[in-house]
């Protein structure tokens, strides 16, 4: 009898032990470590461009600063800042042109006189009266007195600073009744249609530039608003001092623009039509400089390592080491390793660019 309790009591030690025993724990309900979770891309095919950076102001071409050879004090100024002019009109006189009408009216009195002469020498050579060479040397004091005249008129417009062309009056800088010497700058203006965009690059990326490239840019009066030009003027040399390269661009929209605007701009090098492409963000480069990518194929991560060619604000070109429709990690690689098993948590959706269009990056 005695014997039969302790067996029991044996048993129930050993039932015991087998439940808080940690062995107990394992088996196959046990818990797993969850695959890492990454957001996949695809690479595809688009158009892509290559392009850099720089900034730049509306400027006009066509500007001038006018003034007169005569003096004298300003009268008559007709205008003001922000006034549209018509080629030919008058914008203010200079005073003391009294010598000068005076001089005008002597050399139209002579010149009518001399006319007469003309004819009435002419008139007499014809009927023989006197000899031939008297009409030359009175065609030639006529031809003088005509020169005359000329000299003087131009002399009295000196005192009236006309519009050389239509524009725009940007500057006024004098007032009635101000004395002002020869040669001083009265009045700015400039032409509206000959409006550009001017900017500079660095020297660095002064041989890419080429006529006729296309430049996109934005100006805050026109915010959110991608406008375009064209590079339509490329200066002969380097600024010395800054070491950059002046370029101007002709905008492709008709727009109210104002000369001194700030523009921001992107100027397009190069372009591949049909490029395979991958978002910059799948792209990793290594302690040795090497740039790498991982690819998701069957549930596993491959490191790749890849040849880039142009990149963009958010797209780089692949030259080797992913293929067309391949899906590369763009988020959960920091610390992936090459064939670890993954869980892919999302993927970017097709079509997505920095553009906004479907199929071209820049």
């Amino acid at each position: 009898m005695k014997l039969l309790t302790v067996f029991l009591r044996f048993i129930l030690v050993l039932t015991a032990v087998a439940i808080t025993s940690p062995l107990g724990a394992q088996g196959p309900e046990a818990k797993t470590k969850p695959l890492p979770a990454v957001v996949t891309a695809q690479a595809r095919s688009m158009a892509i461009f290559g392009s850099f950076g720089a900034t730049g102001s509306i400027e006009a071409v066509k500007l001038a600063k006018l003034a007169s050879p005569a003096e004298g004090p300003v009268s008559n100024c007709k205008v003001r800042e922000g006034d549209r002019v018509r080629q030919g009109e008058i914008l203010l006189k200079i005073g003391r042109t009294k010598s000068a009408e005076a001089l005008l009216l002597s050399a139209s009195e002579d010149l009518r006189k001399e006319e007469e002469e003309a004819r009435r020498i002419e008139q007499l050579v014809q009927n023989g009266a006197i000899p031939g060479d008297q009409l030359g040397i009175s065609r030639a004091s006529l031809q003088k007195a005509r020169a005359q005249t000329v000299k003087v008129r131009e002399s009295l417009d000196d005192y009236s600073v006309t519009a050389p062309w239509a524009g725009i009056v940007t500057k006024v800088l004098v007032n009635d009744g101000n004395f002002v010497s020869p040669r001083t700058p009265l009045i700015e203006i400039y032409d509206p249609t000959s409006l550009v965009l001017r900017f500079a690059v660095p020297e660095v990326q002064a041989a890419e530039v080429r006529l006729g490239m296309a430049v996109e840019f934005q100006l805050d009066a026109f915010q959110g608003k991608n406008l375009k030009a064209k590079v339509s003027r490329i200066y002969p040399e380097l600024d010395r001092r800054m070491r950059t390269l002046t370029l101007e661009a002709t905008p492709e929209e008709k727009l109210e623009l104002i000369p001194g605007m700030f523009a921001r701009l992107q100027v397009v090098t190069k372009s591949v039509p049909g490029a395979t492409v991958i978002p910059v963000r799948a792209v990793t480069i290594t302690p040795k400089g090497e740039k790498v990518a991982y690819v998701v194929q069957s549930g596993k991560s491959e490191l790749r390592k890849i040849d880039v060619g142009i990149e963009s604000r958010d797209y780089i070109e692949i030259l080797k080491g992913v293929m067309l429709g391949e899906m590369v990690v763009i988020e959960g690689g920091d610390n992936l390793k090459d064939g670890a098993e993954v869980r892919v948590a999302g993927a970017e959706t097709k079509g997505e660019n920095p553009s906004g269009k479907q199929g071209q990056a820049q």
